[in-house]
Formats: structure tokens, sequence, C-alpha cells
């Protein structure tokens, strides 16, 4: 097993067809060809893939399936093509799980910077982290740096660009995020603060390049890419050349069949990312409690020494939940309200200010 990933599947069908499936299943992500057909004794030593364990869950079986790892290629496309491609395509199929083998994952990237490094960046050595967006999309870039301007003035650590900005002709890449950092530095410069600006990196990897240049021109400290958007690959080789912290978004996680916790807690994590944002529960989306948390533990649990990342619930979350959702995740998140304050119109500034009050006092109760 040292040289094998170890991905569990939950399928639904009948527990009687669970051994014949596991087996088809094996075959399907490794192979993909009939196991009977193979005449070196190599490939079906070393290739093909092995079903390590079945056991019935409520709806069908779970199986446990060991996957030699040279078939992945080590490289984020060719992973996930081993752990979910041609399964993906079979409805009742879902990854579940993915264990690595001791050394694997030091073959990708990683988080450059991770809980510790973007601590360092804000100047919060021990607190929660908070984290609001500008929205919505279609606002000049006016209304957007003066939005940034007043979160930066109520002390929000990181003022990320909504997902869906990219670099439209509304709101152009390289205009915005020089009026917007400029916008935050002045906020900065009043307060004593360190507010720092994460704007959307979207597109080709020649565009994404040229953004990060932009970026970099304009004195912009952390990015928000949508690794899922951009592709896994695009997302690793941006990480290796942005020397800036990254918060992944979620979005078109849910596309796949592949559990929260291993697509942006583990694979994410692998892949590069310092953040992961993710749907809480009780908000827009229908991730449960226990999802949650199991992402959390992924996200900033041992992962054969790469550092841990920032979780970061998001969603339709309100100020009143702070305390319940730190209680629940603890102090090595980053909470991210982003309609939750905006709907407060003209007191936009007050209630981001009873948003960082609330998160900074978490835990210093008497």
């Amino acid at each position: 097993m040292t040289d094998r990933l170890l991905a569990t599947y939950r399928v639904a069908a009948p527990h009687e067809s669970a051994r014949a499936r596991a087996e088809a299943l094996a075959a399907e992500q490794s192979v993909e060809m009939p196991v009977s057909a193979i005449r070196d004794e190599r490939v079906l030593a070393e290739i093909v893939a092995r079903v390590e364990a079945i056991r019935p869950v409520e709806g069908g079986f779970e199986a446990d399936i060991a996957l030699a790892s040279t078939t992945t290629g080590m490289e984020a496309s060719q992973l996930l093509n081993m752990l979910f491609g041609n399964c993906s395509l079979q409805p009742e199929v879902t990854l579940e799980r993915v264990a690595f083998p001791p050394g694997y994952a030091k073959a990708f990237p990683g988080p450059r910077f991770g809980i510790a490094g973007l601590r360092e960046l804000v100047g919060a050595p021990s607190r929660a982290l908070t984290c609001s967006a500008l929205k919505p999309q279609g606002s000049t870039i006016h209304h957007l740096a003066g939005l940034a301007r007043t979160f930066a003035l109520a002390g929000i650590d990181i003022v990320k660009d909504d997902h869906g900005l990219a670099n439209q002709a509304y709101s152009p890449f390289a205009e915005r995020v020089v009026a917007v950092q400029k916008a935050i530095d002045a906020a900065n410069d009043e307060t004593g603060g360190r507010t720092v600006y994460a704007p959307t990196f979207s597109g080709r990897p020649r565009q994404l390049r040229e953004q990060l240049k932009a970026a970099e021109y304009a004195g912009v400290k952390a990015a928000l890419v949508a690794p899922m958007l951009i592709g896994p690959p695009s997302f690793v080789e941006f990480r290796e050349e942005a020397g800036m912290p990254i918060l992944a978004h979620p979005a078109l996680g849910g596309a796949s069949r592949i559990a929260p916790p291993v697509l942006l807690g583990t694979l994410f994590r692998l892949f590069g990312a310092d953040a992961t944002i993710f749907p809480n529960h009780g908000g827009r989306f229908s991730y449960s409690r226990e999802t949650c948390l199991a992402l959390c533990d992924a996200a900033r649990g041992p992962l054969d020494g790469l550092a841990p990342i920032l979780p970061v619930p998001a969603g339709g979350m309100t100020v009143d939940r702070v305390d319940g959702m730190l209680a629940g995740y603890g102090t090595d998140t980053m909470l991210l309200i982003g309609g939750g304050l905006l709907s407060a119109g003209d007191a936009l500034l007050e209630r981001s200010r009873d948003f960082v009050a609330r998160v900074h006092a978490f835990g210093n109760h008497p």
C-alpha cells in the first residue's frame, strides 16, 4: 500500500452486486478495460487498481480502492482523472474520501502561506479573521472602491471581490484593482489597519499572468481564485507564480460528486490554496454541520507536512451568528459575511464594525 492512494467511493446500488461493481470500478479507474484481457504481468501487479474493502451503507455500499500513485503522473489533472475521471459519468458513484501514501503530497506545491502566513499578513496572531465581499456584480468601480474603503475603515481583515467580478467591460480588472487597492491603502493609513484586498483572478493562463502583473503593480497582497473554473492545473501554476496568499472559491465545486471535505479541504489544499471558502450550514446552501466540520478537519489536519489552511465559512451568514460559528469552528477560521453586511445600507460602516468587534471579542468574555 505504500505506493498507492486509497480512494473510497460510495455507490448507490444493491449490496448483492457490490463485489462485481467494486471490481468494475477499480478497472474503470485504472486500466479502463477487462482485466482478464491483460497479459502484461507488470501491469496486473503494479497498475490495476485493487478493491481493499467493501462496506454496506444506507442506500448502497462503500468501496475502498487502492490506485497506483504512479498512474496520477503527480499532477493535478491526472490525479483528478484517476480518482474520479470516468466514474464521474456514473451518476450513482460519489468520491467520499482519499488517503495518500507517505511522501505523495510533496509532489504538489501545497499552500505557500497557510494559516500562519495569513495571520502574519493581517497582524492577527491568535483571533479568528474577518472577511467581506465587494458586491453586486455590475457595480461601477467607484462604487466598489467606496465599499472597500468602508470595510477597511471598519477593520475587516480581507476584502475580496465577489467571485462574479472578473474582467467585464463595466469593471475591467486592471482599473478595478488599482482603484480598490488605493481606497484600502488610504483607509489603512487613516486607521493604522492592515486590511488586505483579494481580487478575483480568472481566464486563460496568459490572462492570469497578465492580471497577476497588474495586481502586483497595484500593490495587491492576496488573490481570490476558483480552482474548478480556471482548472486545477492552471490553479497549481498560478500558485507557483503568485507570491501572495490564495483564497480558493468553491464555484463549480458542486458540479462533480466529490465530497466537499475531499475537494474543498484536501485537494484544494494540496494544489496550493491558503484558505478555502465553503458554504456554511444554515445559510443559502444545504451543507450539513457534519460536512462543514469534516471539511475544516481536512483543511487544518495533518497532510504529509503541508501547512494547514484557513476554513472560510460563507454563504448567507449574518453578524448574529458569529459566536456560534466560532464556537463550532474555533479561531483558526476566517468568517466571511457579504450580503449580511451590505444589507445594512447607510449603516454599513456600523454593522461592519459590529462584525469586527464580535470576532475580536470572542473568547474574551468575562
